[in-house]
């Protein structure tokens, strides 16, 4: 079984190649590629299949020839992943299937992906939802802080703390509290203002701990920061340093949000069978 790996700002994935949809992801197998020690190692799984042959993709086939099937690495489902449809979409034009342009189809509906001359891959990440209440997110040793709710489409909470210093102390390993929860997770997004339309970010992924970058949660913050000082929607580039990288965000007038940011393809890797064998009989029993 061949699979590659890659990431978009040090999210990293394995992408696993299914275009008729003949393989069964089960979250065993998944939680099995992510492992860091025993797997490949990735933050989630992009499987690559084609609309049409997948449950969830199928209503959008006549719109988008591909479907996005991604897992964290916990084996859990997510709605989209920002920087994993950009290296989707390397993906995509390695293998020769799509040019510059395509629309790709994910559990959060369909996005349009297009790379520029650069490289540089820049998704419409559709229109985000501000919520009006505002959780209470508690992180050591950051004391209990209000947060705002943005869902685009994953569910964010994005926490605003005073200095680089702070953001680099805060303890990730676990979870952040959130108070009110959403019954099936949020990410946390904890952003610092560096200078004008400027951010610096970590972020804890649920279904996955703190990763090196998060493109719904870089879109997150820039949508919170934004509203908080009343400058959404004016078409201005923000700037969001994460620990694996950068990405810049423009929330245009329509009320889109456009990522853009870089994807790299490490690797084409063939699966020993012996390993994968043991894996399928490890998901099949549990």
């Amino acid at each position: 079984m061949r699979v590659l790996k890659g990431h978009g700002t040090g999210n990293d994935f394995v992408l696993v190649p299914d275009l008729d949809g003949a393989l069964e992801l089960t979250p065993e197998l998944v939680r099995a590629l992510c492992a860091r020690h025993t797997g490949i190692g990735a933050d989630g799984v992009l499987r690559v299949v084609r609309a049409a042959k997948d449950p969830d993709g199928a209503r959008y086939a006549a719109d988008a020839e591909f479907f996005m099937d991604y897992r964290n690495a916990d084996g859990s489902l997510a709605e989209m992943c920002g920087n994993g449809v950009r290296v989707f979409m390397a993906y995509l034009q390695r293998a020769c299937v799509v040019d510059h342009d395509a629309a790709v189809a994910t559990r959060g509906g369909i996005v349009r992906v297009q790379t520029g001359a650069d490289g540089v891959i820049t998704v419409d990440m559709g229109q985000p939802r501000v919520l009006a209440d505002r959780p209470v997110v508690t992180a050591a040793p950051l004391p209990p802080t209000p947060g705002a709710r943005v869902e685009l489409p994953n569910p964010h909470v994005v926490v605003e703390v005073g200095e680089p210093a702070d953001l680099a102390a805060l303890e990730l390993s676990d979870p952040p509290l959130v108070e009110p929860a959403r019954p099936g997770g949020q990410n946390v997004e904890f952003v610092v203002r560096t200078g004008p339309r400027q951010l610096l970010m970590r972020v804890h992924e649920r279904g996955v701990g703190e990763t090196q970058s998060c493109g719904t949660g870089i879109c997150a913050a820039v949508v919170a920061a934004a509203t908080a000082e009343g400058s959404e929607r004016d078409d201005t580039v923000w700037q969001v340093q994460v620990p694996g990288g950068s990405c810049s965000v423009t929330w245009r007038a329509d009320g889109t949000v456009l990522l853009s940011g870089p994807a790299v393809i490490v690797a084409e890797l063939d699966l020993d069978d012996s390993w994968l064998e043991a894996a399928l009989a490890a998901a099949g029993s549990a």
